[in-house]
This record gives structure tokens, sequence and C-alpha cells, in this order.
């Protein structure tokens, strides 16, 4: 063991010194090509061939060997390209954008020309600013240039032993990360119950067929039966209904409820169809640009909202017994590799203060269940109720609920008829054993 923590020791020393070494080339690399995204206009081609070369330098810096990551380095090549992109995407996007705002206001000049009012307004330009967008370039080079400095000062004072022992304990826990150590002939037996606990059909047919093989809502299926297999208290639904048939949503849904019935779990549902949070949730917590901005039981966020952007979402909800038309969600989301100051869902919200616009709020307590995170809240903060849309939804909510529970509680009155009068009802029709039984046989998910 003593000899072989002593290789581990030099192998990360060795690993160490390389890297320290490459992160110096790389440092040249950043004085000679920064220059290329420094001017008033960028040449694509030079942006390109400048990128190239900046993140084979980048990647040659990183140090594979350290158990902490540097993230800046390992997503530096997304990151940079994505920038890039940005800035000439901008330029078409730009270009095309005055073209829209030229051919549109001389068609509104002409029918004033003519002496007719349209009854509209040119909608005004949307143009990318290319100058932040050169800087967001920039500021990627300069984040990655500025960590590796700061690694290449503090080369000096790496403990090497303590680096080797975190190593050795790294290496041991991703060897213990197996749930459960079985022979093949047990998992093979363990696959086929969870296959048939999950509902697939003749699991022992379908246990040596390939995925292309299944239907969609299958394939979701063994999904949830792998991540069952671990026996877990907890369930993590992803997206579980998305790009499925609305049948198959449905039969996903009923499954995941019944697994949690019968096994006793926690599910974390995470999804954008409030439909389905509606129908599964006992509490929701609403998550905007990585953070919760309200949370509370389901009646709480559906029947008392208190964040702009849950009051954006209900109103972005289709609803059958309305015509009135879906109030899309203003602006887009904003970049969380630069993270806006202050409220992340401020330069969207229609509502927002000024202090939005500086400092986040915190979470306000609206009740023991309830909690979000606006400023609207704040007991100095201008009163402001839920938008029209908003009021109108919850109220047919909840006109809809009480008609649904009146109905389930009145007694069926209507007479039944009897077995000889329903039978005399119906056409005579008359159908083989072998028809009638293969009829009466559930379909497979196709």
């Amino acid at each position: 063991m003593l000899d072989f923590i002593a290789l581990a020791k030099e192998g990360l020393v060795y690993s160490h010194n390389v890297s320290t070494e490459k992160k110096k080339a790389a440092l040249e690399v950043f004085e000679r090509l920064k220059p290329v995204f420094s001017g008033s206009e960028i040449d694509r081609h030079d942006a390109y061939a400048a990128a190239k070369e900046l993140i084979s330098a980048v990647e040659a810096g990183i140090d594979r060997l350290e158990i902490v990551k540097d993230n800046s380095a390992y997503t530096f090549a997304t990151s940079l390209r994505s920038a890039i992109e940005q800035y000439f995407g901008g330029i078409e996007r730009n270009k095309k954008e005055e073209t829209r705002y030229a051919r549109q206001t001389a068609a509104y000049e002409r029918k004033v020309a003519r002496g007719k009012q349209p009854d509209y307004k040119v909608a005004d330009k949307k143009l990318v600013d290319l100058g932040e967008a050169a800087e967001d370039i920039l500021s990627v080079i300069v984040r990655v240039e500025e960590d590796f400095r700061r690694q290449i000062d503090r080369s000096g004072s790496v403990n090497f032993d303590e680096r080797t022992v975190a190593m050795v304990d790294w290496l041991k826990q991703k060897a213990s990360d197996v749930a459960y150590k079985v022979t093949h002939n047990m998992a093979k037996t363990r696959a086929l119950k969870l296959l048939e606990e999950v509902g697939i059909p003749e699991p022992r047919k379908r246990y040596r067929q390939y995925p292309f093989e299944f239907s969609g809502g299958m394939r979701q299926r063994i999904v949830i039966a792998i991540a069952l297999s671990a026996n877990p208290d907890i369930l993590i639904c992803d997206e579980p209904t998305t790009a499925l048939d609305v049948t198959i949503q449905a039969q996903i849904l009923e499954l995941i409820n019944r697994v949690n019935q019968e096994r006793q779990l926690s599910v974390i549902f995470i999804t954008h169809d409030l439909g389905v949070v509606a129908n599964m949730a006992d509490r929701v917590a609403v998550m905007y640009a990585g953070k919760i901005v309200e949370i509370g039981t389901a009646d709480d966020v559906f029947y008392s909202p208190a964040h702009p952007y849950t009051w954006a979402l209900l109103s972005s909800m289709p609803d059958l017994d309305t015509k009135e038309k879906l109030e899309a969600i203003p602006g887009t989301p904003p970049n969380m590799i630069y993270p806006p100051k202050g409220d992340a869902f401020a330069e969207r919200n229609k509502y927002a203060l000024k202090i939005d616009f500086e400092e986040q709020p915190p979470m306000f307590r609206i009740s023991d269940t309830h909690y979000a995170a606006t400023w609207l809240l704040h007991p100095n903060a201008p009163k402001i109720d839920p938008p029209k849309s908003v009021t109108e939804r919850i109220a047919r909510m909840k006109a809809r609920m009480t008609q649904e529970a009146g109905s389930a509680e009145k007694p069926d009155t209507a007479e039944k008829p009897d077995a000889a009068e329903a039978d005399a009802d119906q056409p005579k029709v008359r159908k083989s054993g072998k028809k009638a039984a293969k009829r009466k046989q559930q379909p497979e998910e196709r």
C-alpha cells in the first residue's frame, strides 16, 4: 500500500508540474491573441482561428489528476464558441432586423401618405449590442487567464501528501459506488421482476431486445425500472413525460403514482408542465435561473401565487374554458454564464421595482407553508395584485373544483334498467369465441 501511495504521489507531482508549464505557455497565447477580439470589428476567420488555438492551449494546461476541477478551464471551449457565435449571429440578426424595420416603416408611411391611419405601430428594432457581445468574448478569456495566473502563483505551496491521500480516498469511494454486488443470474432475475413491476409485457421476451425495438413509453418504463433497482427512498423524475404521446403520458404518470404508493417513496418531479404539477404534487417549488423563487403547497402556488414569474406561468397555461389568447412571457432567459445583477427575472418582469435591478430579493414568508422571493412582498413595497388573467383563471379553477366535489357527493338516484331490459335494448351481435377473445386483448404500447 505504501508503494502504491508513493507511486500515486509521484504521478500527481509529475502531472502538476507538466500542467504548470502548459499554463505558463497558455498565458503567452492569451497575450498574443487577445487583440484579435479587442478591435471595433472582429474578423470572423481570425476569430475562429484564434479560438481554436486558445482552446488547445487551455486544454493542454488542465491537470487531469486534480480532484477539485477547474470549472472555468473545463467549460472554456463551450463558453468561448458560444460567445463568438453570439457576436457573429448578432451581426446577421441586426441586418435582418434593420431590413424588417425599414420595410415595415416604408409600408406604414405609404398608408399614411394615402390618407389612411394604420391601426398598428411599427415594432421597434431589437438589435444585439455588438460591443457587449465582444466584451463577453474577452471576459471568457480573461477569466481563465486570471485562474491560470493564480494557480501558477500557488504551484510552489501544494501539499502533495494531502493531495495523494485525498486521491486514494476518492478512488476508494468510486469503487464502492455500486449499490448492490450480485451475480449475473441474480441480476437477470431482479431485472425481470422490475420489468414486470413497471408494466413491460412479456419481460422474458423483452429482456434481450435492443432499445430501438421498444416504443417511447416502454423506454420510459425501463428508465423508471433502472431507477427503482437500487430501492431508493427518493425517486427523481426529470421531465418524465416529455416527447411522449398524451395517452402514454397518462400511463407513465399512473405508473409513478402506483410505484409511489406501493413503495412509499418520495417523488421529486422536475417538469415544465403545470398540468402534471397540479395533478401530482403535494408541494411545489417554482424555479427561475437556477433559483427557487416561490415554494408552497400546491394550493398555495396555484390559488394564491405571489411571485410575478408564477403569475406569468399561470397566464401562459392553455385553458379550454376561455377563448382568450395566451400571454407569452416577454424577453428571453438570462445567460447564467454571466449572471445578471439583482433579480434574474427583473428584465422580463413588468412589475419590477428599481431595487430588483440592484439586489436579489430574499425569501419572504407569506404563511407557514408559503414563501416567495420578490421585493413586492416587502412591507414598504407598493401593493400590486395579480393580473386579471391570473385571478380569472384561479376563479375558474376553484369553480371547477367545487363543481367536481359536488358531483362526487351527489348520490346516483337514476333508476338502472334490469338485466333483461338492458339485453332487450342491445343489438344482437354474434361473435365467435376466438375472435371475441382477440378483441378483448389489450393492445401493446406503440
